[in-house]
Formats: C-alpha cells, structure tokens, sequence
C-alpha cells in the first residue's frame, strides 16, 4: 500500500470531516491541496510492513461503509505498532453499519466465529488489527461493543469485549467539554484506584500543552485508566508523537507534511497508572478516519 507523493490521497471540497467519535467539523483552514488523515494510517502501513492484503480490507470498508466514514487509531504498546478501526451508527438497533454488515463485507477476506446480536443498543464497535489478522493467519475472534450509560450527567459510553466465550465488561468513558467542565475534569480523574494525585500531579496527566483541545475524554478500564484529548491541531499531534517516543518514521511524515495537515483536527490518548510512585504509560494512540 506504499504511497508516494503521486498517490497520496488529498482532500477534496466534498469531503466530511469527522473526529474520533465520528462527530462532524469544519477544517480549520482551506482544504487545498491539503492531505486527508488516511495517510498517516497507510504510511504506518509501509513502515511496519504490514502485510499487503491490508489495503483489501480498507477497500471493502469503504465499498461498504463509505469513504471518510471510518475511524482508524494507530496504538503504541511498548516498541509495537497496532491498529483499531471504528464503526459508528448513532441510529441504533436502526443502524445501518452494523456488525453483521461488517462481518459480511470482510467475508472475503476474515473469519470470524463471534455471534452477534444486533438487537443490542450498541452504537459502536471496534476491532483490532495486525499482521496476522491482514494476512489471515489468524480469526477475528474479539469485536468491542459499545453501548450507551443512561443516567450519567455527562456523555459517556460503556464498552464490552465480545467473544466466543462470551461477553465481558472493559470500559467506561466520559465525554467532557474541555473548557467548561475543566473542574469536573479533574474530579473525574482525582476519583481512581490507579492514581494518587498527592504524589503525581495532574499536570503529568492533563498536559498543559494539550488542554485547548474540545473534550477531554476520562476512562475508566480494568487494569489502568486514561485520557484522551479530542480535536487538536497538527502541531500539538507532533508534540504529543515526540513527547511518547514514536518512531521517527512516522514522526517525519507528519513534520514532513505539516503544512498539507494543518487543516485537520486529531484526537490523541493514552492508558496509564502508578506503579510504585511513578506514573506509566502503558498505551497510547492517535486517530484519524479512512
């Protein structure tokens, strides 16, 4: 799936933009040649050597879901590379992307022995990708649904492992308004059985350089917690890639070609707790849509 600079994709008067959450907005300055968010994910493609038939599956996703419809994120888990893709439908049991549409778009191309419900409220719902599961060396035998959290006083969404085996409970996520909620905020993260504030500051969580975003989502997960800062600017995206240690490759070309991303808004995370007094950072990730 190598791109060169011929074949790069640009974005086009016509395209929606989406963040993370498959929420609309308008680009922050003209979209001429300018450069669609895709390209970090195929240029991560051609970095790790991802296997080839990977660019089959993007294909039929977007045969089948649109183009610019689906949400990818890049995760760093120590030194390794993986990746997620998004799929939204806030319509419900009225959906119309749907896991069943999903699992019969990839036919071709992915087995998998998880049976789903679709009369389930989800609204969401993700799977993981790698070398194996691209090159079909491997079933895709986990799908995360997300469904909503009635009752919350702020938007916020439940998320469930399904597998063969059965459903489990991973994760809660919180939506907040970053500039009107910033007290909320840090209650929400204050209230953890993975951090102690006396000993590690928020700052070292809500990064000074990251607060401008729009929603600051605070999640709640098994082993850890995190934090995600939803629609920043390409440059705060190349401090948040420098500051986590990611491959200078990848790094690069978002530096390279500042300039034709500077149009885009990004969302960005990471999973962490204290071990000891030190705080970790076991995971992170930033998203764009393909």
């Amino acid at each position: 799936m190598t791109k060169t600079l011929e074949n790069l994709e640009y974005s086009t008067p016509e395209d929606p933009f989406f963040d993370f959450c498959l929420w609309e907005y308008r680009p922050l300055t003209s979209c001429d040649n300018k450069l669609r968010s895709s390209n970090l994910l195929f240029h991560s493609f051609d970095f790790t050597g991802l296997d080839e038939r990977a660019s089959d599956l993007i294909q039929a996703i977007r045969e089948g879901f649109g183009v610019s419809h689906t949400v990818w994120g890049l995760k760093k888990i120590g030194d390794a590379i993986r990746w997620e893709f998004y799929f939204y439908d806030y319509r419900r049991v009225e959906r119309e992307r749907s896991i069943t549409k999903l699992l019969q778009v990839l036919q071709p191309y992915v087995r998998c022995p998880v049976e789903v419900n679709e009369k389930l409220h989800y609204f969401m719902f993700s799977i993981d990708i790698d070398d194996a599961l691209a090159s079909g060396k491997r079933d895709l035998d986990e799908i995360h649904m997300y469904i909503g959290n009635p009752g919350s006083t702020v938007s916020s969404g439940i998320c469930y492992s399904l597998k063969r085996s059965g459903t489990r409970l991973e994760n809660y996520y919180f939506f907040f308004d970053a500039v009107k909620q910033q007290k909320d905020i840090v209650i929400k993260a204050m209230t953890s059985a993975y951090l102690d504030v006396t000993v590690v500051g928020l700052d070292q969580i809500f990064w000074p350089e990251m607060r401008n975003c729009e929603v600051i989502v605070v999640a709640n997960k098994q082993g850890n917690d995190a934090v995600y800062f939803s629609r920043i600017n390409v440059d705060q995206l190349i401090f948040f890639m420098r500051r986590l240690g990611y491959p200078k490759e990848l790094l690069s070309f978002v530096e390279e070609n500042r300039s034709r991303l500077d149009h885009l808004l990004f969302d960005v995370g990471y999973d962490y707790r204290m071990e000891g007094k030190e705080l970790v950072i076991l995971k992170s990730g930033y998203y764009g849509v393909f």
